[in-house]
């Protein structure tokens, strides 16, 4: 009876820690950014999915670089920076090559 309780609690605990680190809702959503006055779409998402190992790398450094804009259109930009994210780490491509 204990390890039920045990199990139980403790899966609970898992899901409050998980659900606690689920994202919110993005207020700039659909605002054009202040310094380009255009609202990201897919191929901004491609483009910065692209170059996302750099701009991590300077966001490090650096406290006015991100690596996500906030300032986009929603689906169409996260759907272009997660092919261009899978663009430059491999994309699983070598994984559907024959093996002998």
């Amino acid at each position: 009876m204990k390890k039920n309780i045990f199990t139980f609690l403790i899966i609970i605990a898992v899901f409050l820690i998980l659900t606690a680190c689920a994202a919110g809702p993005n207020e700039a959503l659909n605002t054009a950014s202040p310094n380009s006055m255009v609202v990201a779409g897919f191929w901004r998402g491609l483009w910065q999915g692209i170059i996302a190992p750099v701009t991590f790398f300077i966001s490090l450094f650096t406290d006015n670089i991100n690596l996500y804009e906030v300032h986009n259109n929603g689906g169409w930009y996260d759907f272009g920076f997660v092919i261009g994210a899978g663009i430059i780490f491999g994309g699983g491509g070598r994984a559907s090559r024959w093996r002998h």
